[in-house]
């Protein structure tokens, strides 16, 4: 057991698998008292379990750590309040809130129901809004406090997840906003877009496809042919940064974004003017397609072109 987070309580939303239970045991390594958060639900949120959160516990106490379970949804005002209220009722206070929490219910945008924007909106996006809230009122309190958010590589773009796309884009922009209102009071926010082999990430159905592909000689499995190498992608290989980015040797990193994963660490630039056309006055539209595929868009590459229709 490490001493780097000692004293210090922390909460882990969907901390039940994945990512969440691997941050969990990782800050409980370093002496952080842990709120093992997580409904138990299937990858899609349907359902309800306490065993995942209730081994995780398990796990952390036989390791010589303290943990307590909280099995509400992030998705609601009244149960970010408890999740958080569990900390301070368990252990008297907090300091980390790590939002993890997260559901799929991927579909092409045309065919996407509104039930499913919804509840992948609430779990994600509303889901962070809603622990961050509480948990600042905490931290705002006490002059001090770590939020490490979780986005995706999936926020920049990805077929088939308008909705968690959106969700994932959305809390970065959160993140951005969290560190500028908490800074002053001595509280960080950061975000990381983690690449790791979870039941969300990797499908029983992606896995067959893969190992189909491989029997089928088309491409060996492993990173020489792009395909995953699990034992590289395993969560276990993200929470390291997450841990780093409880400790007061983090102090100063603040609303900054990371891609974590698979023995890398990048740190992201928040977006950036790459190229500006100015007049004085107002543009015509006869100006712009004359003036736009000139000097703006004529580096532009479609990524994705038209295609004739399948026959």
């Amino acid at each position: 057991m490490g001493e780097r987070l000692k004293g210090k309580v922390a909460v882990v939303t969907g901390a039940g698998r994945g990512l969440g239970r691997a941050h969990a045991l990782a800050l409980a390594a370093e002496g952080a008292k842990v709120v093992v958060n997580d409904l138990g639900g299937a990858p899609d949120g349907t359902g309800a379990d306490k065993a995942p959160a209730d081994e995780v516990v398990a796990e952390i106490k036989k390791m010589g750590g303290e943990a307590v379970t909280n099995y509400d949804s992030v998705a609601t005002m009244e149960g970010g309040e408890r999740i958080i209220k569990t900390a301070v009722d368990n252990f008297g206070r907090l300091d980390i809130l790590i939002n993890n929490a997260g559901v799929l219910r991927d579909r092409m945008v045309f065919n996407m129901s509104e039930e499913e924007w919804d509840t992948v909106i609430s779990v994600h996006l509303k889901g962070h809004f809603v622990c961050t809230k509480f948990a600042c009122t905490l931290f705002r309190q006490q002059r001090s406090g770590r939020i490490i958010n979780t986005s995706s590589a999936a926020g920049m773009g990805n077929m088939g997840q308008a909705n968690y796309s959106a969700a994932k884009e959305g809390i970065v922009g959160l993140t951005r906003t969290v560190a500028r209102d908490m800074g002053r009071y001595g509280v960080t926010c950061n975000v990381i877009r983690p690449l790791a082999a979870t039941r969300l990430t990797v499908t029983p159905e992606l896995k067959a496809a893969w190992e189909k592909r491989a029997a089928a000689g088309m491409a060996a499995a492993g990173p020489e042919a792009g395909l995953p190498d699990f034992e590289v992608m395993a969560p276990e290989a993200v929470s390291p940064l997450v841990v780093f980015l409880c400790t007061d040797e983090a102090a100063n990193i603040n609303g900054c974004t990371f891609n974590v994963g698979a023995g890398r660490i990048t740190l992201m630039t928040d977006p950036v003017v790459i190229k500006s056309i100015h007049k004085p006055g107002i543009w015509t539209v006869d100006e712009l397609c004359d003036q736009v595929p000139k000097y703006l868009a004529d580096e532009l590459v479609n990524p994705v072109p038209p295609q004739p229709p399948k026959e």
